[in-house]
């Protein structure tokens, strides 16, 4: 078990339910990630290079405004509440360079079209408390969780 893992189980613990399996050659630049299952198989890119592929910037934004949705589900569900089909989220995740170097700020835009604003407040707030990026997230990077 490395240091990493020995510090990750201190904090918390709970049943594995899936993990995920990548592996990612050239890094960013001239890359190429892949999941062991084979579902994932992107080439990766600078962020506004000509060159094709994605960025991480661009997986984790849609990884996470996914799992965001979902939270909101879960929660709109806890308080019988029947979610628009139009539910939709915009996530914007920024790449910074600062004077330690690069990180990371994110924001989500979530749109709950004919749920009243304090419901929809709730049903966001509550998401964000229950959404594992959002946990990662919390204290480690600026977040902005709007309402649109």
């Amino acid at each position: 078990m490395t240091q990493v893992d020995k510090e990750r189980n201190a904090t918390q613990s709970g049943k594995v339910i899936y993990t995920a399996r990548t592996h990612t050659t050239g890094g960013r630049e001239n890359g190429t990630s892949r999941s062991s299952d084979g579902r994932l198989d992107v080439k990766l890119s600078l962020p506004g290079s000509a060159r094709i592929g994605t960025n991480p910037e661009q997986l984790f934004a849609a990884g996470w405004s996914a799992c965001f949705e979902s939270a909101i589900g879960l929660a709109a569900r806890k308080r019988r509440i029947a979610l628009p089909s139009e539910l939709a989220i915009d996530a914007e995740v920024d790449l910074h360079m600062g004077d330690d170097g690069y990180f990371l700020s994110g924001r989500l835009s979530v749109s709950l079209p004919g749920i009243a604003r304090e419901v929809a407040r709730t049903l966001v707030d509550e998401a964000h408390q229950l959404c594992p990026y959002s946990k990662a997230t919390r204290g480690n990077i600026d977040v902005a969780i709007n309402l649109v």
